[in-house]
């Protein structure tokens, strides 16, 4: 049975994609324990379809006018299923933008993020999916993409605490 949480649905909702869209762009945050352990089947829901989906292309060539003429360029696409895992995540999850580093120039930053409408899904297919996917061939298994370590008490109210966050490559030994 999910958890209530204490609130209606629509901000039950809101904090899951918040909390969610957070723990996949930045690798882990820390919560309350039911809170973790609802973001983490919600997290590992849109890391799923994002890893079936992220080798779904189609190479497509179109005209493009150029001061040369009519030139034949050759563009790689979504397929059908990765636009519809696409869609479904760019509903799913709040979008975050892209961060300027500190002491890049502002055309610095215009020039790195010009080709990216959506950071968070583009960091999602790019990044997760392509180590996930390497992971589940060589370990052979599938989910388990995050992890949930429990801190103790806040202080305060005395809410059990927890850090979620994504497993990352811990076979480097």
């Amino acid at each position: 049975m999910a958890r209530k949480l204490g609130r209606t649905a629509e901000e039950r909702m809101a904090i899951i994609r918040n909390q969610a869209s957070e723990l996949l762009w930045f690798g882990s945050i820390e919560t309350t324990v039911d809170r973790a352990k609802e973001v983490r089947s919600y997290a590992e829901s849109m890391l799923t379809l994002a890893i079936n989906t992220y080798n779904d292309t189609v190479k497509v060539t179109k005209t493009v006018k150029s001061d040369k003429g009519e030139v034949q360029k050759e563009f790689v696409n979504d397929g059908p299923k990765k636009l519809a895992a696409r869609r479904k995540l760019m509903a799913s999850l709040r979008d975050i933008q892209e961060i300027k580093n500190e002491g890049e120039s502002k055309s610095a930053y215009k020039a790195r993020t010009k080709e990216v409408n959506h950071p968070l899904i583009e960091k999602i297919f790019r990044e997760h999916a392509v180590f996930y996917a390497n992971r589940a061939e060589k370990l052979g298994q599938k989910g388990g993409y995050t992890r949930i370590i429990k801190l103790g008490q806040r202080r305060g109210d005395g809410a059990e605490m927890a850090k979620l966050e994504l497993v990352k490559n811990t076979e480097k030994k």
